[in-house]
């Protein structure tokens, strides 16, 4: 539905596939320098796209959810993990501004979980998942939300089954990750959890982040 978008305002670039994954950057201003997936990587799911608006370098993702630790889906949401990394990498040699945003599947720390306990060595939470995460993180990334002091049990997902948003049994899987060179101008990065209340809302909630550039 791009026509109500460009009504609204704004350009739109997006990589996607019918009922199933897809990802899009949308900005007031000129999207350029568009890349849709992996480059060098064979991936028939569309997850990924980058592109610059402003002097700003945007990756938008969609991590593979990896279904349960040790299958299929989880080896590939592994091997998927470390092609973005080699992608970030290049990224980042080529942009000081950068940003990283989307689902990301993973919780980083207990400090993102409702229950450690229960969720420890689970989907989502598991140890190779996080090491992928800290990779990333170790190439000079700052996780925007945790730059600012946050409201304790801070979550941005909630499973729709056993009233997971009722009794607040979240993680928080929705980063922004941002380049050194954005830190001073990140001025917050907040997790809006009003639209998660409406009548058949996503299982995620919006994130954002404002910049003074």
């Amino acid at each position: 539905p791009v026509d109500p978008i460009i009504e609204a305002g704004y350009n739109v670039s997006f990589f996607g596939q019918k009922t199933y994954n897809g990802v899009a950057i949308l900005a007031k201003g000129e999207i350029g320098d568009v890349v849709r997936g992996i480059p060098e990587y064979e991936d028939q799911q569309r997850r990924v796209i980058a592109a610059s608006v402003n002097g700003v370098r945007i990756i938008n993702l969609y991590v593979p959810n990896g279904q349960s630790v040790g299958s299929e889906k989880y080896q590939y949401k592994l091997e998927w993990f470390a092609h973005l990394k080699e992608f970030v990498q290049q990224e980042i040699e080529q942009h000081s501004k950068l940003v990283i945003v989307g689902d990301f599947n993973i919780a980083p720390e207990d400090i993102d979980v409702h229950d450690p306990e229960v969720w420890e060595g689970k989907i989502l939470c598991s140890e190779p998942e996080r090491q992928q995460y800290r990779d990333l993180i170790a190439m000079g990334l700052i996780d925007a939300f945790r730059l600012f002091e946050q409201p304790e049990r801070s979550f941005s997902w909630w499973d729709y089954r056993a009233a997971g948003f009722r009794r607040d049994l979240g993680l928080r899987i929705d980063l922004i990750l941002i380049s050194e060179a954005l830190r001073d101008s990140c001025s917050r990065c907040v997790i809006d959890k009003e639209p998660r209340k409406w009548e058949r809302p996503s299982d995620h909630t919006p994130v954002w982040a404002e910049f003074n550039l």
